[in-house]
């Protein structure tokens, strides 16, 4: 089996080239993942680079704005060889009455220039619409991107999101460049209706979550424990999502079967993601630069092979599992 390119195109329209797996920056700032550290951070965005990685994504809300503060820093100089993706719209979200307070085109504007601010650019290359419940606000995010990409400060926009009404939203003029969503071996809803729709409509698809919040790395049991500053802590503590957690921990357990020899489970879940035809990049989460160098290596192995489709095919039956994330 021959390496896959590790460069992709993001869709048809950005003109963006992006490595196949890019390092995503939620939870390296010690914000809903337990601790961190700023070096670790910093390190592993090193490592990555180091690797051929391009691709950085990031949002306005994690950590408070810190995420994109390091990554702006680790950018001094040498902005050239970043492709910056960030979010906007999850801060001040009232999900009761399904609207956020971003209700102008300006306050929206204003918003990313704060990105812009913290991130320390003049330019962001893919803006994003961070938000999970079907959005009243929808044309006000797309006049406001479309005229920050008028203005030359985001190369591209669209949306993250789980749905596909969301996304037809986004894309009722044609102009959506990208869709984030939650794809793996556990969560493999989008192959039924969305992937599709991204295909025919040219919109490249970033996955985030491709390891499954960890499960994928092949590193829990029945034991695992979380500190109180980890979202995962619920997996535990609340009983429906234990439950859900152990039953997840049995679908792993089959995977492992899958798994080559001198191959690791995580290795094997992004070789999984970056088979499908409508991913353009995928970007698990690197907290310090031995899971970043691990993480860029897998970006360079071959697809799956058909045996290896057709045996997870029959663990998670395609289309199938389960939202692990429920945005």
């Amino acid at each position: 089996m021959d390496p896959q390119p590790f460069l992709n195109p993001l869709g048809s329209r950005t003109g963006l080239n992006v490595s196949a797996v890019g390092t995503g920056l939620w939870s390296v700032a010690g914000s809903e993942w337990g601790p961190a550290d700023d070096k670790d951070t910093l390190d592993a965005i090193e490592a990555s680079l180091d690797l051929g990685v391009n691709f950085f994504d990031t949002a306005d809300v994690y950590a408070g704005g810190h995420s994109e503060e390091l990554l702006g820093l680790a950018m001094k100089g040498r902005r050239e060889r970043f492709i910056v993706a960030t979010k906007i719209g999850w801060t001040g979200f009232d999900g009761e009455h399904g609207r956020s307070h971003y209700d102008t085109a300006a306050k929206l504007i204003a918003g990313v220039e704060d990105s812009l601010r913290r991130l320390d650019t003049d330019y962001i290359d893919v803006i994003q619409c961070h938000i999970f419940f079907t959005e009243p606000n929808t044309p006000v995010f797309i006049e406001g991107f479309r005229q920050l990409k008028e203005a030359g400060k985001v190369r591209a926009w669209g949306i993250s999101t789980g749905e596909l009404g969301p996304l037809q939203a986004f894309n009722a003029d044609g102009d959506c460049d990208v869709l984030q969503i939650d794809y793996s071996i556990l969560n493999r809803t989008p192959e039924s209706e969305i992937f599709p729709y991204c295909r025919e409509a040219g919109i490249g698809v970033i996955v985030r979550g491709p390891l499954a919040m960890g499960l994928l790395a092949d590193k829990y049991d029945a034991s695992a424990t979380f500190p109180d500053n980890d979202f995962r802590h619920n997996w535990i503590e609340d009983p429906e999502q234990n439950e859900q957690f152990l039953r997840d921990l049995e679908t792993v357990a089959a995977i492992r079967s899958a798994v080559p020899d001198g191959q690791t489970m995580a290795e094997f879940a992004l070789r999984f993601v970056l088979s499908h035809s409508a991913v353009s990049t995928a970007i698990p989460g690197a907290r310090n630069a031995r899971q970043a160098r691990s993480n860029a290596a897998a970006g360079r192995l071959a697809h799956l092979s058909g045996e290896e489709s057709r045996h997870v095919d029959r663990i998670v039956f395609p289309g199938g599992g389960r939202k692990i994330w429920p945005a």
